[in-house]
């Protein structure tokens, strides 16, 4: 029981980052600040690391099919992030398709991220939906014309 409530509490605070750092990442992008769109987008990547590890104790403590391919669809969003932004440095955001396909799998990810934590800890789940709705405020800035 305890390898399992230290891979939650990892999955948890993972996805805490994860919201609070794209919404970082909105606001730096909206501001011009670009050192800081650098080091809040190397923070997200770095996120592939602890959600392997929750990925892998998921996996090896057998849990539900629905954790276990939630936490892969994370993963897997966070791998193309990494491929478009940082390795092959497509512009995939002025590319309709590409950027449609990607905003799919980005919300598939925090809606599989937002049901994993809820469903392992009640209480922190609400905490991470509310850091969801902080990163859908800063989308909202991020996009406004002000």
């Amino acid at each position: 029981m305890g390898m399992s409530k230290s891979i939650d509490n990892i999955f948890i605070f993972s996805s805490l980052i994860l919201n609070v750092t794209v919404g970082a990442l909105y606001i730096a992008t909206k501001l011009g600040k670009m050192i800081f769109v650098k080091v809040f987008g190397g923070i997200v990547v770095s996120l592939m690391i602890p959600f392997t590890i929750t990925f892998m104790g998921y996996v090896k403590e057998k849990a539900t099919k629905k954790t276990v391919t939630s936490n892969a669809l994370i993963l897997f969003y966070l791998s193309l992030e990494l491929l478009l932004d940082y390795i092959f440095k497509i512009p995939f955001r002025e590319m309709l398709a590409l950027h449609v396909f990607y905003i799919i799998v980005f919300y598939m990810a925090l809606f599989s991220m937002m049901a994993v934590s809820f469903e392992r800890n009640r209480k922190m789940g609400y905490v991470v939906i509310a850091t969801f709705f902080v990163l859908m405020g800063c989308l909202t800035y991020y996009l406004s014309p002000f």
